[in-house]
Order: structure tokens, then C-alpha cells, then sequence
């Protein structure tokens, strides 16, 4: 017998082989998407400081309102728009995405906001 092709166990370890494969793979790529909608809501609290600060040095106050009378800033896609608070001296900022239960917060001046604990640089956690 002089036949070419594979067997039926040669072809079932294959299939199982890409099976265990793709169990692997398949939880890390939902791990990348939950990264990536954080870093989404970290770079929309960034440009959020550099229109606040623009505020500033404009009106030499902060402001929590966006659009007319107030800063100019559009949060990315799937991410909610961010919540403003003005503080003595300076501002709170927390932001939530459609895309994750995670939530993010900055904050300028002495008054911090959970999870950020260093003025400027935006957190995130689980609530």
C-alpha cells in the first residue's frame, strides 16, 4: 500500500492542537481590548489637563464646564464625558468608558481624587 495523505489520528491531533491553541489566545485578546479602552480613557484625562491648563492661562482660573463659556475638549469614542470638579486650588477629573467597568480619575492642585494619587498623572481601577 503506497497511499498519500494523512490519518484520521494525524488530522484529530492537529484539530486539538489548534483547540488548546486558540483557548490561549482567545482570553489574552480580550485582555488587550480591556488595555486598550484604558489607555483610551488615560489619554482623553492628558488632553484634558492641557485644555485646562489653556483654561488657565487664559482666565487665570479652571472651569468644569466643556463647550461655550468653558474648555474645549471632546472625549475619544466609547468614552463617557469626563466629570469636572473645581477645587481651591485646581481641579478633579474622573472619566468611565461604555467599553469597561473600569474608571479613571486625574487630578491638579492638593485635592486628590481615587484612584490618582500623584497630581497628574491619571489612574484607573475596578469600582
Amino acid at each position: 500500500m503506497n497511499r498519500k495523505g494523512f490519518t484520521l489520528i494525524e488530522l484529530l491531533i492537529v484539530v486539538v492542537i489548534i483547540g488548546i491553541l486558540a483557548a490561549i489566545a482567545i482570553p489574552k485578546f480580550a485582555n488587550t481590548k480591556e488595555k486598550a479602552y484604558i489607555a483610551s480613557m488615560k489619554s482623553d484625562l492628558r488632553n484634558l489637563v492641557t485644555a485646562e491648563e489653556a483654561y488657565f492661562a487664559d482666565s487665570l482660573k479652571y472651569t468644569s464646564t466643556i463647550g461655550a463659556g468653558g474648555i474645549t475638549f471632546s472625549q475619544s469614542s466609547g468614552n463617557n464625558a469626563p466629570t469636572i470638579t473645581t477645587t481651591a486650588d485646581g481641579w478633579t477629573a474622573g472619566i468611565t468608558s461604555a467599553n469597561t467597568t473600569k474608571t479613571c480619575a486625574i487630578y491638579v492642585g492638593s485635592t486628590s481624587l481615587s484612584p490618582a494619587n500623584k497630581e497628574g498623572e491619571p489612574k484607573c481601577h475596578q469600582p
